[in-house]
């Protein structure tokens, strides 16, 4: 695994550390509801240089896979915080689903590494 593919894996989960700060800002006030907006700030701007970053250097990951992996990892890790922080449902369809989404993620980074 070349050191793109941990930045963009660094990326995601800054992605889902930004939906997690949505989420908190929509249960605060005052200064917890600022500070929950500046960690949105600061982990969307991250996640976002990240992708890019992913996306250049000696051994770039293509744009289409490096957005699809990104959000996917994004999206897996918001569906985790929301169940583990938020108390959000666990049901088979989710769980099911969830595990394609993961499947798909890995078998674009295997797809993606074997084209080179």
């Amino acid at each position: 695994m070349n050191i793109n593919w941990i930045i963009l894996i660094i990326g995601g989960i800054f992605e889902s550390l930004f939906a997690l700060s949505l989420g908190k800002m929509q249960q605060t006030t005052g200064k917890e509801l600022l500070w929950w907006f500046i960690s949105f700030i600061i982990f969307v701007a991250s996640s976002m240089l990240l992708l890019y970053k992913s996306m250049g250097g000696a051994h770039p990951i293509p744009t289409g896979t490096a957005y699809a992996v990104w959000a996917g990892i994004g999206a897996v890790g918001t569906v985790l915080l929301g169940i583990f922080i938020f108390k959000e449902p666990v049901t088979f369809w989710r769980i099911f689903f969830l595990s394609t989404l993961i499947i798909s993620i890995i078998g674009l980074q295997i797809t993606s590494s074997a084209a080179k």
